[in-house]
């Protein structure tokens, strides 16, 4: 699991967003919330008050319908002529005919009295005989037809279920193809009668209800499905199961509104389809202040924070961008010149100002390290010279000593020679070539020194002649192994070998001898790179050659001691080559 970063929650940018974010946002939600709520509220206005219109004609029609069942209950009870009917038509046909002439016309006499009322009927199973009287006068013709058939097939259909419940023993939807008609059939005796209404007289009154231009009110079935507009609610996916004390949002998008209220006395019911769009057009006009001010309270917010953005987190941004690089060491960073406040201006021209200063300042430190570094090589140099200088006299003087005058003059020449090069040859690095004359020039003198006791090789691989190396590095160890290996007991040799390492191209230059090498505690301490020089001046030539080295070619270049048969000096150097 990663480490909580705090770094990010405690930057400018994230806390002054974060800021906008917590003063704005708690008033666009409030904002919104209100909205949303005052949305809802109309919605239950609404939903209420046409579920109040709803239980208003759903009463007048059940107590319409009511009346209608109590009177069909009363003509049951009073026509005595209804026994008759119950009986075969075969034993008395005239009776028969009578009785049924007298119950049409008392039937159809009756049916102006209830309005909606289209038909009253009489079947009777025993004669399969459907005494069909109309509200219109003449009207029992073949405009009938369709429903009177429709009413034997339920009645017969009723009679070969063995008297089971009756599907229309309460009032129903009976879906004609030209008409709809709410059905109602009472079992009395062995006879049944019944009343149809219809279903455009029923709903008339619902049409004065405003629903909106694309709104409906609706007669449904004992499913809730819709008896009228069948095309309109399947088309728009309006799901008509409401909740009597409740409504619903439905459609394909949730755009209307649902309410219903189903019949007592009946299995249908009436259910009012609202367009939301028509409740919301309804909400007071400080509503769509309310809304407007919600989505411009978020443009405000994005507004704030693009217009932060640009005038201060920017800037800011390019400003501690360049501090980074500056902190990493990169000194040529600077601020872009972009266009922004004068505040932000300033800061930027004076940051720039202050790294050109910080740059400077380093290269004039440098520089002076680097004058330091020089003089210091001078003073090393030069102290070979007067070291060098005091041997040679002192080689004069034995020469003398033993009056060998020729010798004497032939070591002044070479002395003259010698110091004249290394007082014209000040520099940080010399020819090889120049050094290993020099160097044998040295030896050369040492060999009057030491007749006989000292012998020298000098070699060199072909192409390293024009190598430059510090001067004076190969004659100080020269002159360190002719103080401490040679003398007159036994013959010493100096070998010195410059080559090439093949892995890293470097210049390899070896000096060894055959004398009694380094002793275990000097050659430690020289591996652990330690000044070995004291109050004497013993051990300086190498600790000059180590510092000289270490201050021209800092970690390029390595010098190891050792003994075999003798001491060995190896030190490795980058190869250059004199230029120009």
């Amino acid at each position: 699991m990663k480490p909580f970063n705090r770094t990010v929650f405690n930057s400018l940018h994230i806390k002054l967003i974060a800021g906008i974010f917590l003063i704005i946002a708690p008033m666009v939600s409030f904002l919104i919330y209100n909205n949303f709520y005052s949305m809802d509220v109309v919605r239950n206005q609404v939903a209420q008050s046409n579920s109040n219109m709803l239980n208003l004609y759903m009463g007048i029609i059940d107590n319409k319908l009511n009346d209608i069942d109590q009177y069909l209950l009363k003509f049951a009870a009073e026509e005595s002529g209804l026994i008759l009917l119950e009986s075969s038509s075969k034993s008395d046909v005239d009776g028969y005919n009578l009785e049924r002439i007298w119950l049409f016309s008392k039937l159809r006499d009756n049916t102006i009295y209830y309005k909606g009322l289209d038909y009253l009927f009489v079947y009777s199973p025993v004669n399969d005989d459907l005494l069909f009287a109309p509200k219109v006068a003449g009207s029992a013709d073949s405009g009938n037809e369709p429903i009177q058939k429709a009413i034997i097939g339920i009645l017969r259909d009723t009679q070969a279920s063995k008297n089971a419940s009756v599907s229309y023993d309460r009032w129903a939807v009976l879906p004609m193809q030209q008409q709809d008609y709410l059905l109602h059939i009472q079992k009395v005796g062995g006879l049944y009668i019944g009343a149809g209404v219809n279903a455009s007289e029923v709903m008339g009154p619902l049409d004065l209800l405003d629903l909106g231009d694309d709104g409906r009110a609706l007669l449904v079935d004992g499913d809730h499905a819709a008896v009228q507009d069948k095309a309109f609610i399947n088309g728009h996916g309006i799901d008509l199961a409401f909740q009597s004390d409740d409504y619903r949002l439905t459609g394909n998008k949730q755009q209307y509104l649902v309410i219903g209220k189903n019949s007592s006395i009946g299995d249908f019911g009436l259910a009012a389809v609202v367009p939301d769009d028509t409740i919301l057009e309804r909400l007071p006009y400080l509503q769509r202040v309310i809304l407007l001010m919600a989505t411009g309270s978020i443009l405000i917010l994005l507004a704030s924070i693009y217009f932060l953005r640009r005038v201060v987190l920017l800037p800011i941004r390019r400003i501690v961008t360049a501090m980074r690089k500056i902190k990493e060491g990169y000194l040529e960073a600077r601020i872009p010149d972009r266009p922004t406040s004068n505040e932000f201006e300033l800061m930027n021209k004076t940051f720039n100002s202050m790294v050109g200063e910080l740059q400077q300042l380093k290269i004039d430190v440098y520089e002076e390290q680097l004058n330091s570094q020089r003089a210091e090589l001078k003073q090393l140099q030069l102290q070979i010279n007067p070291h060098f200088f005091l041997n040679s006299l002192n080689v004069v003087y034995y020469m003398a000593q033993e009056k060998k005058y020729d010798l004497i003059q032939e070591l002044s020449l070479s002395l003259i020679r010698y110091f004249r090069f290394m007082f014209r040859s000040q520099t940080d690095y010399a020819l090889l070539q120049d050094e290993l004359s020099l160097t044998e020039h040295y030896l050369k003198i040492q060999g009057f020194r030491f007749p006989g006791s000292l012998s020298y090789t000098v070699t060199a691989e072909d192409g390293l002649q024009d190598c430059v190396i510090p001067p004076l590095i190969i004659q100080s160890f020269a002159e360190n192994t002719i103080k401490h290996a040679v003398n007159t007991d036994e013959p010493t040799h100096i070998e010195i070998a410059i080559g090439k390492e093949t892995e890293t191209g470097k210049l390899h230059i070896r000096i060894r001898d055959t004398g009694c090498g380094f002793s275990e505690d000097v050659l430690s301490k020289l591996s652990e790179g330690m000044n070995l020089t004291n109050e004497g001046g013993e051990h300086i030539g190498i600790w000059n050659v180590r510092r000289r080295l270490r201050l021209l070619y800092r970690s390029e270049a390595e010098i190891t001691f050792s003994n075999d048969q003798g001491a060995v000096i190896d030190m490795i150097l980058p190869m250059y080559k004199e230029t120009g």
